[in-house]
C-alpha cells in the first residue's frame, strides 16, 4: 500500500515539519533496544494546544494537525524486551502496559511522542527505564483477555486504585487503512523526553502499522486526568486496532533548547 508523505505546519517560528510517512524517514545507526509490540488498542481526543504546551520537555511544541493536537491513551503487551543484539530478557521481558502520550515536535521539524504516564505490570523494567531516561512509567497490575473476537484491558495503579482505565473491544478481521489524522497519531518515529536537566529525542524505527476493522463496546479511563490533562467530555475521535509488529529503537540525542549557548 502506498502513502503518499503528508506535511502539516506546526506553530510559528519552528523549522518546517518532516513529512508524515508510513516508514522511519532515518535509519537507525546503532540499535539500543528491541521489542515486540502486540494488540494494541489506540484512543484519541482533541487536546487543548496550551495545556499540552505547559507539559513537554523545552526544545519542543505541540505538534498540530489543521490546528488541533490531541492526546493518547494506548494498550498493548510488550515481549520480547532485548537490549542491542542480545537475546530477549525472559520474563522480565515481558509485560503489559498501558501509556498517556501527546504530539510533539523539535527545533528540526522532527514529529515525535511525549509520554506522560507509563503504567507497566513489571516493577524491574519500571525502575529501569526511570534510571535510564527518566519516563514516568507506573507500577501497576494491567490484565488483557480475548473472548472470541473481543479483547478487554483493565488496568490499576498499585497504590493508587483511582488512577484506572479498561478498555473493550470487537476486533474483526477486515483490515483498514488509516485515515489522515491517524496516519499523523501513529507514524511516530522517536519520543521526546526530558532527564538529567536535557532533552532529548530517542528515534525507533519499525515496519508498516496493520489495522483491523473494530469496535468499541465500554470503556472507563481516569489516566487521562491523573497525567495533568483535562479529561474527555467525548467518546474518542479515532479508535484502532493493531495486531501488533516488531520495534528497534535507536540511541538518544540531547535536543537545543532556544534560549541556551552551547559551551565551546
Amino acid at each position: 500500500m502506498h502513502h503518499t508523505p503528508r506535511t502539516h505546519q506546526g506553530p510559528a517560528g519552528s523549522r518546517r515539519a518532516e513529512d508524515i510517512t508510513a516508514l522511519a524517514p532515518r535509519p537507525l545507526r546503532h540499535v539500543l533496544f528491541r521489542q515486540q509490540w502486540r494488540d494494541l488498542v489506540f484512543l484519541h481526543w482533541p487536546a487543548d494546544p496550551f495545556e499540552v504546551a505547559r507539559l513537554l520537555p523545552p526544545g519542543t511544541v505541540p505538534d498540530l494537525y489543521n490546528g488541533r493536537t490531541y492526546v493518547g491513551l494506548v494498550f498493548f503487551r510488550m515481549r520480547d524486551l532485548a537490549l542491542g543484539r542480545a537475546r530477549a530478557l525472559p520474563y522480565l521481558g515481558s509485560f503489559g502496559e498501558v501509556n498517556v502520550r501527546l504530539y510533539s515536535r523539535d527545533a528540526r521539524g522532527r514529529r515525535g511522542v511525549v509520554f506522560r504516564s507509563l503504567d507497566c505490570d513489571r516493577l524491574l523494567p519500571v525502575l529501569a527505564a526511570d534510571a535510564a531516561f527518566r519516563l514516568p512509567y507506573r507500577w501497576s497490575r494491567i490484565r488483557s483477555q480475548w473472548f472470541d473476537s473481543r479483547l478487554v484491558y483493565r488496568t490499576h495503579r498499585r497504590g493508587n486504585p483511582g488512577a484506572a482505565a479498561s478498555v473493550w473491544l470487537d476486533v474483526q478481521d477486515t483490515r483498514v487503512t488509516p485515515t489522515p489524522l491517524e496516519e499523523f497519531l501513529t507514524y511516530r518515529w522517536g519520543l521526546h523526553g526530558r532527564a538529567f536537566g536535557r532533552s532529548y529525542y530517542l528515534p525507533n524505527a519499525h515496519p508498516t502499522w496493520t489495522f483491523r476493522a473494530c469496535t468499541l463496546l465500554d470503556r472507563h479511563d481516569s489516566l487521562v486526568g491523573a497525567a495533568g490533562l483535562s479529561e474527555p467530555a467525548q467518546e474518542p475521535v479515532s479508535v484502532l486496532y493493531s495486531p501488533g509488529l516488531p520495534v528497534h529503537f535507536g540511541t538518544p540525542e540531547v535536543l537545543p533548547v532556544p534560549g541556551t549557548t552551547r559551551r565551546r
